[in-house]
């Protein structure tokens, strides 16, 4: 008896296929370009602590105030690539109690703008765009996507150069889980500036070419580990003028310094949010849905596959007619 396939059989076939193949390009095609960083971004974090600056209409350091840094991250889009390159503007500004609310950023008592390149995938530096300034490292306004329990090379656009971040531990933000790195910057020297003698202690002479140094008490940098995003950031800086060859200390003015400065509550609790985005965006193609359609269209293959083995009847087969035997009687 011939058997054929049912249509049913094909169509569950077809399905459970087109399940597994589905599966298997969410996995290894659609997720880990999924894995990007974005190219509209527009965050604004804020930094809050006790610190020390210089106050140059009172021509001295003015100690125990409050410190607010506000960072402003936008992507250009016109100059980013969906493929290759992001291109963030990076406005950054420091201000004291004096210069709070601060409507105009030049109003600020320290004011920078810096624009950042970098490859989407590996979060490398990507030197072109007019990039400023040309920076280098691993992990710069967020880490790489699926950070891992090993140093980084962190950029400091203070210092100038990369410092050594090494994971610590793991840590909770706001109730999200994160990998701590932290590190220190000992007192280097990083530039000159024109000031009057008298400020570091050279009355004598009108104007001296007095050395810029940079130190950090501490850096400390919470990463989602999936994302990269930084979830918490606290720094201790602390930017001196010297007169020049002078020793340590020696004649020193701070010109800023805190020993603690970082995430507010809310700045946490919305870098959080968007790490949970980020990660149910990335779980639901790299997991949920290819784990479901990899199980479901294993049932259906199996199932068509079954039925086509099986088959059904292709058709109703008829017994011959018996032969007529010669001289037989029929009635």
């Amino acid at each position: 008896m011939r058997r054929t396939a049912s249509p049913v059989s094909l169509v569950l076939l077809g399905i459970g296929t087109f399940l597994l193949v589905l599966a298997a390009m969410l996995v290894w095609y659609v997720e880990p370009r999924a894995q990007r960083t974005p190219i509209d971004t527009d965050v604004t974090t804020v930094f809050t602590g006790q610190g020390s600056y210089f106050d140059a209409r009172k021509v001295k350091t003015v100690e125990e105030t409050k410190l607010t840094i506000t960072r402003k991250v936008r992507g250009d889009v016109a100059d980013s690539e969906e493929s290759g390159r992001a291109v963030w503007d990076v406005s950054t500004s420091v201000d004291t109690d004096g210069t709070l609310p601060a409507s105009d950023p030049h109003d600020s008592f320290q004011w920078t703008v810096e624009r950042w390149v970098t490859d989407r995938r590996t979060n490398a530096p990507v030197h072109c765009c007019e990039e400023s300034p040309r920076f280098e490292g691993e992990a710069y306004l967020k880490f790489p996507f699926n950070v891992e329990r090993r140093a980084y090379r962190w950029w400091d656009s203070t210092l100038g150069a990369t410092v050594e971040l090494r994971f610590k531990n793991r840590t909770k933000v706001q109730g999200h889980e994160g990998y701590l790195f932290t590190g220190t910057v000992d007192p280097v020297r990083t530039g000159t500036r024109q000031v009057p003698g008298v400020l570091v202690g050279q009355p004598e002479r009108g104007q001296v070419l007095a050395e810029e140094w940079y130190a950090n008490h501490g850096i400390e940098l919470v990463a989602d580990q999936r994302t990269g995003r930084i979830l918490f950031a606290a720094i201790g800086p602390k930017k001196t003028l010297r007169a020049p060859g002078a020793d340590s200390g020696e004649n020193e003015v701070v010109l800023l310094e805190s020993e603690r400065i970082a995430f507010t509550e809310e700045t946490q609790k919305k870098q959080v949010a968007l790490a949970k985005a980020d990660n149910r965006k990335l779980q639901l193609v790299g997991v949920t849905v290819p784990v479901g359609a990899g199980g479901l269209g294993l049932l259906l293959a199996a199932a068509g596959s079954f039925l086509v083995f099986r088959g059904r009847p292709g058709g109703t087969a008829v017994a011959p007619a018996p032969a007529r035997v010669p001289g037989s009687l029929t009635k």
